[in-house]
């Protein structure tokens, strides 16, 4: 039910970067598939979306010197995407 869904959101400095970490308690993102996410035109979601997003945020991220990865979250048992940034 919604009332129990929860996202987490960190953000701070480590070792010159911006980092921002986003996690939910959902069910997550299958491990076969957590690389998979970020190649254009990758969706689980049939007719609905282009599966562009996560590809053009890991470029972007890339292009300024970052990097954007996905992991399980093992407090909140969800997904867990990690972006770093150069300060």
């Amino acid at each position: 039910s919604a009332d129990k869904n929860l996202i987490r959101i960190q953000l701070y400095a480590s070792n010159g970067q911006a980092c921002l970490n986003v996690a939910d308690n959902g069910r997550g993102i299958d491990e076969a598939d957590r690389e998979r996410v970020f190649d254009p035109f990758f969706t689980t979601k049939a007719g609905d979306g282009t599966g562009l997003g996560l590809a053009i945020c890991r470029q972007i991220a890339q292009e300024l010197n970052g990097s954007l990865d996905v992991a399980a979250d093992p407090e909140l048992g969800g997904a867990l995407f990690r972006l770093k940034l150069p300060c």
